[in-house]
């Protein structure tokens, strides 16, 4: 049996959902997370900034953009090291500005994928995958990049026939 590592970024707290800003206890990726997790089995690894992004979700956008142009790669609490007990790795985020929030290429940048098979996993609010199976390309060097899946954030915690669907399809269940 394959063995999976999920490794998400999520926000709670404001978050654009269907043209409005709301608050949300739990973010939308950490939901998918939760469920990549239940029906395929497998670990979570949570990405964790060292600093922490506004409140405001306007100014988190701007944080987000910024980091882009600059290619920043934050610093995390905490970090992976090794991953050669994994078969495959779901890359979980939101798509910010087309691709995953720069503190998880900080991470994936630090692994081996050689012989992994890596999935984007991203929520969204309208730009679907992005640019995020380049970047897994990009960043995830050795990785074979399976077919990848888009959640419409505000449709998260109804996602699960759907993420099953993703899952059976690329054999992952």
């Amino acid at each position: 049996m394959a063995k999976n590592l999920i490794i998400y970024y999520s926000r709670k707290g404001q978050n654009y959902v269907n043209g409005s800003i709301l608050e949300l206890k739990k973010g939308n990726t950490e939901i998918v997370a939760e469920l990549i997790e239940k029906n395929a089995g497998g670990d979570l690894f949570q990405i964790e900034p060292v600093e922490d992004y506004p409140v405001d979700y306007m100014q988190t956008t701007e944080v987000a953009q910024d980091e882009l142009r600059a290619k920043a790669r934050p610093a995390l609490k905490r970090y992976l090291d090794d991953i050669s007990g994994y078969d495959n790795v779901f890359v979980c985020g939101p798509c910010w500005w087309g691709t995953f929030p720069m503190m998880m290429l900080t991470q994936l940048e630090r692994l081996d994928f050689t012989g992994k098979t890596v999935y984007a996993v991203m929520t969204h609010e309208g730009s679907g995958l992005g640019g995020s199976e380049k970047t897994l390309r990009q960043s995830c060097k050795g990785a074979a990049v399976g077919k990848g899946i888009a959640i419409h954030g505000a449709e998260a915690a109804k996602s699960e026939s759907s993420l099953k669907r993703w899952l059976a399809s690329n054999g992952l269940m």
